[in-house]
């Protein structure tokens, strides 16, 4: 099976380290570079700044632990997206931007292809895992607006990071598509 992450900031990043023993194909895509200010939420060490994220994590992966994934340091646009999906079974958005999630949300539906958000609210107060057919992409209330830079809500990034991981995992031992929201009170099957 190939999943690829869209994003690998701290959704992305934290959900695909509790991918990594999958029996599947893991493909990164963030055009972004790690920043200092991104290690207290992200899964990315000091020695990772500066470099792009997706070759960050995939480094990581194979030092750590061993693990080969691929890695694709740009960014999604209408021009590369049919490249950039080709042959994938399965794919994450982990994007903080509406604009990023439509042209994701409108691929899948064109293609047939599975979907699944994740994503986290500006104030912290809960997250959500959902497939494409129950999601409703919302504007963030200003262009880039960062959810998740400093550590305040990393329990929070863990819990949505894992709730992401178990419902990969669902869908492919079991093709069970369940649909979650997720708070420090607990995980909510909707």
């Amino acid at each position: 099976m190939r999943i690829v992450f869209c994003g690998v900031g701290a959704l992305g990043s934290t959900a695909v380290y509790y991918c990594r023993n999958f029996d599947a194909q893991l493909v990164l895509i963030d055009d972004d570079r790690v920043e200092s200010k991104n290690l207290l939420a992200q899964s990315y060490v000091k020695q990772s700044i500066g470099k792009n994220k997706a070759q960050a994590l995939r480094l990581q992966l194979q030092n750590f632990f061993g693990v080969s994934t691929e890695a694709v340091g740009v960014r999604v646009t209408k021009q590369n997206v049919d490249t950039l999906l080709e042959k994938t079974d399965l794919v994450i958005d982990c994007f903080d931007n509406a604009e990023s999630r439509i042209l994701l949300s409108d691929f899948a539906k064109q293609h047939g292809l599975d979907l699944l958000h994740a994503g986290i609210s500006a104030d912290g107060t809960f997250g959500i895992v959902r497939w494409d057919e129950h999601f409703v992409v919302d504007q963030e209330d200003a262009p880039g607006q960062a959810t998740c830079e400093g550590g305040e809500h990393l329990p929070l990034i863990g819990l949505v990071g894992a709730t992401l991981a178990r419902t990969i995992q669902d869908y492919m031992n079991h093709s069970q598509k369940a649909n979650y929201m997720i708070t420090l009170r607990g995980v909510v099957t909707q």
